[in-house]
């Protein structure tokens, strides 16, 4: 689907230059002298470049609609991750660099969502929030004021993350798996 090149949207996958691109960032500008045009930051979904490009009102480019598919995270054999489609149980391998940073927060039998373009995954994406368990919290220093202060713990996966004052080692928290932050104790 064509679209204008005003119209682009943070998160939409296009088709530029031969690559699927998704898109970062954008900041529409609209100078003194000439046309307004849209500056538009992206991601290669295939080998992780990054670029800017300038998009005019009158330029189209091509939306791309991914096709999605829940698979279920079995084990990593190497720098390759096992994946198993729910549905047929079929399994895939996957280099774990296509998860990011994020595949310290990947857990057996954890649900993913696969995106998948010409019936190949160029994506994983985890669960926004997980829950987690500190295995090691700072002690909280005196005179800090609970309202701004956080402190530095690690979770069980050996990620670090900044807590409220008042949470221990050994307590299960929420974390957003995409910001490494702490959104709340587990309930």
């Amino acid at each position: 689907m064509k679209i204008s090149g005003v119209d682009i949207r943070p998160g939409n996958i296009l088709e530029y230059e031969g690559g699927i691109w998704k898109v970062a960032k954008i900041q529409h500008t609209q100078p003194g002298k000439g046309g307004a045009y849209m500056q538009v930051e992206m991601k290669n979904l295939q080998d992780g470049r990054k670029t800017n490009v300038r998009f005019r009102s009158a330029d189209t480019i091509e939306r791309v609609r991914l096709d999605t598919q829940e698979y279920q995270f079995l084990y990593a054999e190497g720098d390759m991750l096992v994946f198993m489609d729910k549905d047929t149980y079929e399994q895939i391998q996957l280099p774990a660099d296509l998860l990011g940073e994020a595949v310290a927060f990947l857990e057996d039998g954890m649900e993913v969502t696969l995106e998948l373009w010409d019936e190949k995954p160029i994506s994983v994406a985890l669960p926004e929030q997980i829950e987690a368990t500190i295995v090691e919290a700072d002690a909280v220093v005196k005179g800090q004021t609970a309202s701004s202060s956080f402190k530095p713990a690690i979770l069980e996966n050996g990620v670090r993350v900044m807590v409220p004052p008042h949470i221990g080692a050994g307590t299960r928290i929420l974390v957003d798996v995409y910001e490494r932050t702490y959104v709340g104790k587990a309930g």
